[in-house]
């Protein structure tokens, strides 16, 4: 179907209707996304929009503007021209003859994020909302910056959306004119990084679409769905204390960047069963006591040896009454002379930076696929930190909720970063990541103003780490490394610092298990029958090695070829990124990120490469970004951007240098 919208734009939108529908009209669920229904989502689209359209639901996946067959051009994620449109698509669909004029919205990450957006503005026809690995803070909690420290992502996810954006539409949907189309595309493309380094700070653009801003703006009943080893783990919890005005529910399982019946580590979840039960309440007033349903169900994840992967975690499901749960007590841990909660710090600690400390980081966003994707064993980050450790513990102790860090410190230079970590060492010394805080010190007071620190001044911080739920086994030991970087998780900072640390506490919800909370989690019955045949697969491969003074990490994948078994588009893609780091000079830091993609079907083959690149030294970021497309073997568009950005924060919005060094 095509969908028209304020301005006379078409969106293009896959629709799974049940044929009683002209009869006798439906509710509706909507997902919509940049990511191209026709070739990207199309095998996940099989698993839950068919089924949920057996039981009774008209569904529709819809590219954004200026992506898939959508007409139009793409300007910037979660922008007003995108809520608009999306605002327009739930009002068309509830005047349809099929709808019963009741819809829902739903997706992950970025579907994740634009249903829980579009709830904020209040469409007449929304009535509920499922959002897997999402955020409501776009700034302090995304994949772009996160507690105000860049991450790596910034320039990583740059790439990845530019290289989604850069392939053409369907010519079997568009007809003849999909060269057009995906010349003035090309042409339009908007180089995402530059928004995204020049607001480096929280400021309107990230205000913009934070929900939590005003969390009572939200009035349509939330279910909130998560998993422990992706980069989103916050948000059930703040939607849950933020105030909401409709009803809010929340799930966290074991899992990683996906779907909770499509991800990994096991146990997986039956997610259509548990999404059908909100939508038949929400939807068609079904009383299946969904209302009354745990406020937070948690996976309590039983603590195990450092892996990059786990193809299953055991431990078992608590559903909390409420959250704040009452079964949850702050205990709190002072910090002392390499000890935690036996004594406090009699000597200043100091932590100095060290290029080599991250290299046991875990991705911002596991897939489950690629090679080696969590963090791995924390030993070598944690011998270049300032490390606060208990005793062995007497009994197994469960932790549900985010640490709180109390600490004051001082720098020797205006800026610095903090990374905190929170692992479980074993009998052998194996240290584990529970948990993970990383916050700019120059936002100590806030995100929307950077304040240079004095140097030696002493200054007070508080880091929230991000939520968790595990079981710390009787006998290990609880340890909160700190340290003043964390390459490549985070970008470094302009120069070395040393912090020094004078006194902190630690505050850890402990869960006191009463016996009566157990819940159990649908199990997956199946999955649906793939409409993807794969036709070839490629290598994968993540190594570190120095070379030429520099520590580098090198990631690359051959993702394959795959056929769609009901049109017959064939698509492959593959990356290759390097990470580097100069070891005598912390300020110097460079990624180059390869993404080619393509599609194909009997005389149409079109592909494009994208090269991203992005290197620093202690005044400016650099960025260079390469769009080439190729119809066939003939390379018939070729674009070059570059510009540079300050990087002290008291300078955003100052002139930059242009490609020749010029001030602009």
């Amino acid at each position: 179907m095509r969908i028209t919208v304020r301005d006379g734009i078409s969106l293009s939108a896959r629709v799974w209707m049940p044929a009683s529908a002209e009869i006798t009209p439906l509710p509706a669920i909507l997902e919509i996304l940049p990511y191209r229904k026709r070739d990207g989502t199309d095998g996940r689209d099989a698993t839950t929009h068919a089924q949920f359209a057996k039981h009774g639901y008209v569904c529709l996946r819809v590219d954004l503007r200026g992506c898939g067959e959508s007409e139009g051009l793409f300007d910037d994620e979660y922008s007003e021209q995108e809520l608009s449109d999306i605002e327009d698509v739930i009002g068309w669909i509830a005047e349809q003859s099929w709808c019963t004029g009741a819809v829902g919205i739903m997706g992950i990450s970025w579907g994740g994020f634009n249903g829980l957006q579009t709830a904020a503005r209040r469409p007449p026809a929304l009535k509920a909302v499922i959002s897997l690995c999402s955020s409501v803070d776009r700034f302090a909690d995304d994949i772009h910056y996160k507690g105000g420290c860049q991450l790596m992502e910034n320039i990583g996810w740059t790439a990845t959306a530019t290289s989604w954006f850069s392939v053409p539409p369907d010519p079997a949907l568009v007809g003849d004119d999909w060269r057009d189309i995906w010349q003035e595309r090309l042409e339009n493309t908007p180089p995402l990084i530059n928004n995204w380094q020049q607001h480096a700070s929280k400021d309107a653009y990230w205000k913009h679409a934070s929900v939590s801003e005003d969390f009572s703006r939200i009035q349509a009943a939330v279910l909130i769905i998560g998993g422990w080893h992706d980069g989103y783990r916050n948000t059930a919890a703040k939607l849950l204390e933020g105030g909401t005005s409709g009803p809010v529910k929340a799930i966290m399982g074991p899992w990683n960047h996906k779907y909770p019946h499509l991800a990994t580590p096991a146990p997986r979840m039956d997610f259509v069963s548990e999404a059908l039960r909100w939508w038949d309440h929400w939807l068609k007033d079904a009383q299946n006591d969904v209302e009354n349903d745990p406020a937070y169900r948690a996976y309590l994840m039983d603590g195990l040896p450092p892996k990059t992967s786990y193809d299953t975690r055991p431990g078992r499901w608590v559903g909390l009454p409420k959250w704040p749960a009452d079964e949850i007590k702050h205990q709190t841990f002072t910090l002392g002379n390499a000890t935690l909660g036996q004594d406090t710090i009699t000597t200043p600690i100091d932590v100095k930076t060290d290029v080599n400390c991250g290299q046991g980081f875990g991705e911002f966003f596991p897939f489950g696929f690629g090679p080696g994707e969590l963090p791995d064993d924390q030993r070598a980050d944690d011998a270049l930190s300032a490390c606060f450790e208990t005793a062995p513990l007497l009994e197994a102790t469960s932790l549900i909720g985010a640490a709180r860090l109390h600490l004051s410190f001082s720098a020797n230079t205006p800026f610095a970063q903090m990374a905190a970590r929170l692992c479980d060492v074993g009998p052998d010394g194996a240290s584990t990541q529970i948990s993970l805080g990383i916050l700019n010190l120059q936002f100590r007071e806030g995100f929307e103003e950077a304040k240079p620190l004095v140097p030696h001044q002493i200054y007070d911080a508080t880091l929230d780490l991000d939520q968790m739920a595990y079981v710390v086994p009787e006998g290990h030991r609880l340890r909160l490394a700190i340290s003043p970087n964390y390459w490549p998780f985070i970008w470094p900072e302009r120069g070395e610092t040393t912090l020094t640390l004078t006194q902190g506490t630690l505050d850890l919800p402990v869960f006191h298990d009463t016996g009566h909370l157990d819940w159990t989690c649908p199990p997956l019955a199946h999955t649906p029958p793939t409409v993807l045949k794969t036709l070839s697969t490629g290598p994968e491969e993540k190594r570190t090695f120095v070379e030429d003074g520099k520590l580098k990490l090198v990631i690359s994948a051959d993702h394959g070829e795959t056929e769609h078994s009901e049109h017959g588009l064939r698509t492959s893609s593959a990356i290759h990124e390097t990470w580097s780091i100069d070891q005598s000079d912390i300020a110097k830091a460079q990624a180059d990120i390869v993404w080619k993609r393509a599609v194909a079907r009997d005389d149409f083959c079109a592909s494009t490469e994208v090269v991203t690149k992005m290197r620093s030294d202690s005044e400016r970021y650099y960025v260079t970004l390469t769009i080439r497309a190729f119809d066939a073997q003939t390379c018939i568009f070729e674009r070059d951007y570059h510009e540079s950005f300050w990087r002290d924060l008291t300078r955003q919005g100052q002139p930059s240098l242009n490609s020749k060094g010029e001030t602009k």
